[in-house]
């Protein structure tokens, strides 16, 4: 059995899309805000406390925002990967979030959008990326510098829930989540 792993879930800061309420998915170019720069600031410092050994980033340029000022704060180098992205929205992205609630089917997990990714998807690749990580460790506390559903579907993982389970409460952005797998 694996050594547990701290995971430390820094959900990126405000993003110019987030602002004006538009689905991002995976839309790759969308920057954080002035407050989205603050919010990845705080979370920066409030990472640096807990001493991560390696850190990890989505490579969507939001992340990787958030992840240049933790790599400021914590003197650790990032490396992206997208593993780490947001579930994929196809078609939607860009489009008011609003105006989705009567699109999307929310309560069924194998549902996406032309282009995107559905929640089975998305749980698969968190599942796949936490499997590899727990065989190879790379640090006792790993940083991961992500989106907010995505950290969702890790935290159903690591439960050992499915991707019917995740949980409902996104974290806000600029937040730091602590967790332990691999045990």
């Amino acid at each position: 059995m694996a050594s547990p792993i701290t995971l430390l879930l820094v959900r990126h800061g405000q993003s110019e899309w987030n602002a004006v309420g538009l689905m991002q998915g995976q839309t790759a170019h969308v920057p954080l805000t002035p407050l989205g720069h603050a919010q990845a600031e705080a979370a920066a410092a409030e990472l640096a406390a807990l001493r991560p050994g390696v850190m990890l980033s989505s490579d969507l340029l939001r992340a990787v925002q958030t992840a240049e000022h933790c790599a400021r704060s914590t003197g650790l180098p990032f490396r992206t990967t997208p593993a780490l992205r947001e579930q994929g929205y196809g078609v939607l992205e860009g489009r008011p979030s609003r105006e989705l609630w009567d699109v999307v089917d929310w309560s069924d997990p194998h549902w996406s959008a032309e282009g995107g990714e559905s929640l089975t998807e998305l749980h698969a690749r968190v599942s796949a990326f936490l499997r590899h990580l727990c065989a190879e460790p790379p640090a006792d506390v790993v940083a991961l510098v992500t989106h907010g559903d995505t950290i969702r579907a890790v935290q159903a993982v690591a439960a050992g829930l499915g991707p019917d389970a995740l949980p409902v409460i996104t974290p806000h952005n600029g937040s730091v989540t602590r967790l332990e797998i691999c045990e």
